[in-house]
């Protein structure tokens, strides 16, 4: 078995998810972690077809509620106007290494091509939910942006702040980014995604666990190096607590 957080926590006893922390912090479990989520992800991006989809459930097997994980309100009064305005100003940005950067409203996104899918939403936590998602394949959006030569990663910038005011950020290399069920997500089981939910938009990135399922997303940065940005790790959990960057399920 490849040694994995997921193999870890999810499904694990009460006691060691409460344990989490300490174990992050733990240096040799840290190395550890770091060499299971080598093997994992060279062994899922050397058997595994790249377009391979993940699995989709059909409409009756949703569940009742989809429950919403990590912030529920975004801290700070640009968010809360956001809010207020039904989120009309709101503006996603595609920069960094791109030929033409674009700024895209809402309205747009929504009024674009979209795809819906339904899914599972696997959390690091343990629990799971399917769910009904729809939005703009993120294809589209880099096509209109033009990636330059350079670029590697791709970096989404959310609207919450973490403790310590830190921003919340996540990242996937280019063959996720491509892939048919990344998409930007403004709905959730056919309605307008709700602020708990990561209103107005989500990230789905569907063969990987739910923390990397950014919310709030407020702008996508192509780079090619993601040591230079925050922590280094690539994700505001892989920073602080040691999480995996690629959480491939």
């Amino acid at each position: 078995m490849i040694i994995t957080r997921r193999n870890i926590l999810v499904g694990g006893a009460a006691g060691l998810l409460s344990g989490c922390d300490a174990l992050g912090k733990n240096e040799d479990f840290r190395k550890l972690l770091a060499l299971g989520e080598k093997g994992n992800f060279a062994i899922q991006r050397s058997l595994q077809d790249r377009m391979a989809l993940a699995k989709e459930f059909r409409p009756q097997q949703r569940s009742p509620v989809f429950r919403m994980n990590g912030t529920r309100q975004p801290r700070g009064e640009a968010y809360a106007k956001h809010a207020s305005e039904k989120f009309a100003n709101w503006r996603l940005t595609v920069d960094g290494l791109v030929a033409r950067p674009q700024a895209f409203s809402v309205a747009q996104l929504m009024a674009g091509p979209k795809r819906s899918q339904i899914t599972r939403h696997d959390c690091v936590e343990g629990w799971s939910a399917i769910g009904k998602w729809t939005g703009i394949p993120l294809k589209l959006l880099l096509d209109a942006a033009g990636l330059k030569s350079q670029a590697r990663f791709l970096v989404f910038h959310c609207a919450d702040k973490m403790g310590f005011g830190t921003p919340y950020y996540e990242s996937i290399d280019l063959i996720d980014a491509f892939h048919p069920q990344t998409i930007l997500a403004w709905a959730l089981n056919d309605e307008t995604l709700m602020i708990g939910n990561g209103a107005p938009l989500r990230l789905r990135v569907e063969r990987q666990l739910g923390y990397k399922q950014a919310k709030y997303v407020e702008r996508i940065e192509a780079v090619d190096d993601l040591s230079k940005l925050y922590g280094g790790k690539g994700g505001y959990w892989e920073d602080g607590a040691g999480y995996e960057w690629y959480a491939g399920i």
